[in-house]
């Protein structure tokens, strides 16, 4: 591809794998294919943005002048993104020196900056599930006022901490909570999923019943944290590395709350038909 575009008159490339679609211009260097894409397209994997993108190239929609002045923009917007996707998983030793400047006054020698190599990544891995968990609780809070007022309950809950039967609500307890209303709000309504913290697990309950219970919670164990999600009344447990992980068992979570949705409807009587007899 890269051979074929100096010598023809097109402004892009597109290279795929059936897949996988990235599309090529001449951004840095005018008739010069660049090495990287400035836009790629995964039929598997993508986002609302993305389709508004792929739809500029359709024909009805089509603008040479407007797409070129935007792939720029592009180009740089994903390897941003990627770059500091990967800083936030493996800092390197630049991006933790940045942050060092900032709240470190002493000598930043190789050790120190070796100490806050870990310090760093876990306050961003922090950082960031905070501002996830403060739009869920906004976007669930504004399903009801009734719901508004159970997480005022909960919050008021984890400021007491200590509750006369030695029970205590942790923050990734009630952030696991908000995760799991968060997955199933698009197939219940939200005000019927409840938690009940026990001393060895928080249960995640539709109803607020035992006898209907979502998954549950096992974080009390300082080393590994697991998540139980109910199928047929059996518990699976599944091991996750951090609370946010509960999003990859998202699925399953729905699954739980619709078997009990079909049981509903198996045990709804069904308007039966009258007959009137004539005699």
């Amino acid at each position: 591809l890269y051979r074929y575009f100096s010598v023809t008159e097109a402004r892009f490339g597109i290279i795929t794998n059936g897949i996988i679609y990235k599309f090529y211009s001449d951004i840095e260097e005018s008739n010069k294919m660049d090495k990287k894409p400035f836009f790629e397209f995964n039929l598997l994997n993508f986002e609302e943005h993305h389709l508004e993108e792929l739809k500029k190239f359709t024909k009805s929609s089509f603008n040479l002048e407007s797409i070129i002045s935007t792939a720029s923009t592009l180009k740089y917007t994903a390897a941003i993104k990627k770059t500091f996707a990967e800083e936030i998983s493996n800092p390197s030793d630049e991006f933790i020196k940045f942050f060092v400047s900032k709240v470190y006054s002493g000598v930043k020698t190789q050790n120190i900056i070796s100490q806050f190599s870990k310090i760093v990544k876990n306050a961003l891995n922090q950082f960031i599930r905070e501002k996830i968990n403060d739009r869920l609780k906004s976007a669930l809070n504004d399903e009801s006022n009734d719901e508004e007022q159970e997480s005022s309950d909960v919050n008021s809950k984890n400021e007491n901490k200590q509750v006369d039967d030695g029970i205590i609500t942790t923050d990734e307890e009630i952030e696991g909570y908000n995760y799991i209303k968060a997955i199933v709000r698009d197939v219940i309504d939200v005000n019927r999923i409840h938690m009940r913290d026990t001393k060895s697990y928080c249960g995640v309950l539709l109803d607020d019943n035992n006898r209907k219970p979502i998954c549950r919670l096992h974080f009390n164990s300082t080393t590994k944290k697991y998540i139980g999600i109910f199928s047929q009344k059996n518990e699976t447990k599944n091991l996750i590395d951090e609370v946010k992980d509960i999003f990859n068992h998202s699925k399953e979570i729905q699954n739980a709350v619709l078997e009990y949705i079909e049981r509903e409807k198996a045990n709804t009587p069904k308007n039966e038909e009258i007959k009137l007899l004539k005699y």
